[in-house]
């Protein structure tokens, strides 16, 4: 029996007829979710391990996230930062635990907290080089993806992601992940303001920062006065088994950018910045409407609530080792169809050696969703409160679905 009034016929006509074409036409209609499952219009059940690209940390309808965010909408939903609302105070105090000393600036999305992560780089050139203005370079990976808008695409070294929006904004090159001598080369003492990268690359195919790579390119910020900025959009929030993935390596950025599953759901962003450079930005420099909103501090308190209540990050790091080597176990058994596994905790990546769109879908008709990342591998993402069962049913889906690939 269908959980919608309209059928996935009619959605997909309303879809065809008024909807931007900017994604290619979706298979299914999705109405309903509950914990790690979700549900189309026609009543079939998924297992949810694409969790709408990393943000759904908790899963759907986490009971006490629910709670939390009826009560707040009940009481004040928004009014601008032009006023101080209560649930965005206790939420930059909150991310402090996390983060350490600095400030938090909210915005609504993974793109503009990488938005503000720019502008910071542009502050911070500014004040290292005084009136010549030449200090504005951005570092970025080779592979790296931080977001569509201008800035994001510019620091995003990616033909299908800048491809017709040219001429981009200036000042961006990219290096080698892992590879500190061509970090080494590319940062310039005088010309280079800030470099930023993804501790794990989601999109180009989740790729691993090294923890030894990450110490040497702080080192090396600290010795050319260029920010350390780590990009913790998709890998952040308790999703690769600590809350930041940058912490297995020991290392302290400068700023941070988040989204994702910050919110639970709920659209919002931030970035954390650490002392002396949360002092950049300065009344006028930067603004959004709807950044740390009432409502949506709300649904990201909730989600740090359920987390530390639910102990989920033990839990991730607890259960990933086991789903990984399971993982493994499929890449041994399939050397023709996957070249390796990749990732840490929760967003594994599994590298095909073959077109991994058409497993993808042959995935979501055996009833678990994953999503592709960059033609070479298939993520998944579940949520952080996943159980070992459900961890274990992916790998058994996933095991009879290539063992009806073909290879040539």
């Amino acid at each position: 029996m269908s959980d919608s009034s309209h059928t996935s016929d009619d959605t997909a006509a309303l879809y065809t007829q008024h909807v931007a074409h900017n994604y290619s036409t979706p298979a299914i209609s999705l109405v309903r979710g509950e914990g790690t499952w979700v549900w189309d219009s026609n009543g079939k059940k998924y297992l949810d391990f694409a969790s709408g690209i990393a943000v759904n940390a908790i899963g759907h309808a986490h009971p006490t996230w629910v709670k939390r965010i009826s009560e707040q909408a009940a009481k004040l939903v928004h009014v601008s930062n032009l006023y101080r609302n209560e649930p965005q105070g206790k939420l930059a105090a909150k991310l402090a635990k996390y983060c350490g000393a600095g400030r938090v600036l909210f915005c609504n999305s993974g793109a503009e907290a990488n938005e503000a992560l720019l502008k910071l780089a542009r502050l911070h050139g500014k004040k290292k080089s005084g009136a010549e203005g030449k200090c504005f370079g951005v570092v970025v990976a080779e592979r790296a993806f931080h977001g569509r808008t201008f800035g994001g695409m510019s620091a995003t070294p990616q033909e299908k992601i800048q491809n017709g929006f040219r001429p981009l904004l200036t000042g961006f090159s990219a290096a080698p992940l892992n590879d500190i001598k061509a970090w080494d080369k590319a940062i310039s003492a005088t010309e280079t303001a800030a470099v930023l990268l993804e501790t794990i690359q989601g999109e180009g195919g989740v790729f691993v920062a090294e923890p030894a790579f990450l110490r040497d390119l702080q080192a090396l910020c600290k010795v050319r006065n260029v920010l350390f900025l780590i990009d913790e959009i998709q890998c952040g929030i308790g999703r690769a088994g600590k809350f930041f993935a940058y912490e297995y390596s020991g290392v302290k950025p400068d700023a941070i950018a988040m989204a994702k599953g910050l919110g639970g759901g709920f659209p919002i962003g931030a970035i954390w910045m650490a002392p002396p450079h949360d002092e950049l930005f300065q009344p006028g420099s930067h603004g959004t409407t709807f950044g740390g909103g009432a409502l949506a501090a709300t649904a990201a308190l909730a989600v740090l609530e359920v987390i530390e209540g639910e102990k989920l990050l033990a839990r991730v790091e607890a259960q990933s080792p086991a789903w990984h080597e399971a993982l493994n176990g499929l890449a041994k058994k399939y050397p023709a169809l996957i070249k390796e596994v990749r990732g840490l905790g929760y967003m594994v990546g599994v590298a095909m050696n073959v077109d991994p769109l058409p497993v993808v879908a042959a995935l979501r008709e055996a009833g678990l969703l994953a999503v592709p990342a960059s033609g070479i591998a298939i993520r998944l993402l579940p949520p952080l409160n996943a159980s070992t069962a459900e961890l274990a049913e992916s790998v058994k889906i996933f095991d009879r679905v290539l063992a009806g690939v073909k290879t040539a």
